[in-house]
């Protein structure tokens, strides 16, 4: 079937625009991994409405880190499509767990490189060995109607990864998994988020930043009309301590429901997985025009706001409003918050106190 795929790609990329290619319903296995490169003549389109689409769930036949690429085209859209990377072999051996021991990196189930003005669109991917999505250098780029599924107890499989792009929306979609469901990394800018069921998981993160020399900034992150249902956290920003030095700002999130979610709200400039980092200077990444508004719900964890900020270079301008976090069952007393290095302005009614002691407008 690989072949097939890539036949039809490399006529349908060097036809007279508009292209389209078919992948019609059936169930499929797919292997070796599939390239599709332009560019292209012109707009493109690939349609697997009803297409159930399979991996082999032998990791040691993967020698990339993908499984499905698709790299420089411009006006793509792809429509449809259940992409299922039978994982749990690869989860059961445990590989690269924040950067372990394995033969990394692992293979994604979608991968996007320099994939722009396009739009992805109905698209299911279940059981990835690794990431399910991982969107790179993919300016003015929709993703609309994703289903990302994997159990629980599988590892690392964040749901969507972006960095590096510029316009992106995600909109109407559900996100079910063990990581991240969307991780938001460096080069992030003028990206909308709305209308998202995520759980399990770990929410949406922005970060980690600042391991690396001369990350881009991450700017302009609106995030709105989002459920988030047992994840492990909620709204997470993460720097490393001993950090290059780098920015994050004009982050905005705005009604937010939490069900039981671990540290619904939390910034965390000492993210240090596994332990394994050195004694050194805090982070030197700038965090800067934060919002947090219309946030409700249950926290999972007493700590439900949490502001862990730098030493170095302290969050500045971060804004709480109308925010009702309660503690969820009889875990004793209310929700608390904890604060480091930060002066949030709180605005209205916010539950539990952000920073106690601050003066409420």
């Amino acid at each position: 079937m690989t072949q097939a795929i890539m036949s039809a790609w490399k006529e349908a990329c060097g036809m007279a625009p508009p292209s389209s290619m078919l992948i019609p319903p059936g169930t499929y296995m797919v292997f070796p991994p599939i390239d599709l490169i332009g560019p292209c003549k012109g707009p493109i389109e690939i349609k697997a409405t009803g297409a159930i689409i399979k991996a082999p769930p032998e990791l040691k036949k993967f020698t990339t880190a993908y499984w499905i690429s698709i790299r420089n085209v411009n006006k793509l859209t792809m429509i449809g499509g259940t992409y299922n990377g039978q994982g749990e072999q690869t989860w059961k051996q445990n590989l690269c767990p924040d950067g372990g021991p394995g033969p990394c990196p692992l293979p994604v189930n979608l991968q996007f490189n320099n994939v722009t003005n396009s739009m992805l669109q109905h698209i299911t991917s279940t059981d990835s060995k690794f990431f399910h999505m991982y969107i790179t250098s993919c300016d003015n780029t929709r993703l609309d109607n994703i289903t990302i599924l994997s159990p629980a107890n599988s590892v690392n499989t964040d749901g969507i990864q972006i960095g590096r792009l510029s316009g992106v929306n995600i909109t109407n979609s559900v996100m079910r998994t063990n990581d991240d469901c969307i991780s938001i990394g460096q080069g992030s800018k003028n990206i909308h988020i709305n209308n998202i069921m995520c759980g399990p998981g770990d929410g949406i993160g922005i970060g980690s930043l600042g391991r690396r020399e001369k990350e881009e900034p991450v700017q302009g992150i609106w995030i709105k009309n989002v459920t988030m249902k047992g994840t492990e956290n909620g709204l997470r920003i993460k720097t490393w301590p001993t950090s290059f030095p780098g920015s994050v700002s004009d982050l905005h999130y705005e009604d937010i429901i939490m069900d039981n979610v671990s540290f619904p709200i939390f910034i965390d400039q000492q993210f240090c997985p596994m332990n394994n980092c050195k004694n050194g200077t805090p982070s030197k990444v700038q965090i800067s025009n934060v919002s947090y508004r219309n946030i409700r719900g249950t926290s999972a964890t007493k700590v439900a706001l949490k502001f862990v900020c730098s030493a170095g270079v302290p969050c500045k301008d971060v804004n709480v409003a109308d925010i009702n976090l309660t503690l969820k069952g009889p875990k004793g007393g209310p929700a608390t918050s904890e604060c480091a290095n930060i002066k949030p302005k709180v605005v209205g009614k916010v539950v539990p106190s952000a920073c106690p002691g601050l003066k409420i407008i």
